[in-house]
């Protein structure tokens, strides 16, 4: 059951850049890319927050749940599993 990150989509939507964002809630553009591409533990709700008050929306808009099937048909394979 794989947690799902929907932060890139809705930058494209806001047209936000991760510089931006990075600056509106104080964190480095690196950390807003691994939040970007999910390649991180757990985000602190603090973030979150900014985040969502920064993109104007709420936490779901930004992460998303998936049962396996849908995330393998969507993006091939699961979380740590090779092709």
């Amino acid at each position: 059951m794989p947690i799902v990150m929907r932060l890139d989509r809705m930058m494209a939507d806001r047209k936000m850049s991760s510089l931006e964002l990075a600056e509106k809630i104080g964190i480095s553009p690196v950390n807003v890319s691994r939040i970007k591409t999910g390649r991180l533990k757990g985000i602190r709700f603090s973030t979150l927050t900014a985040m969502c008050e920064a993109l104007h929306c709420k936490p779901g808009d930004i992460i998303d749940w998936m049962d396996d099937d849908e995330y393998v048909e969507a993006f091939g394979s699961l979380p740590g599993e090779e092709d």
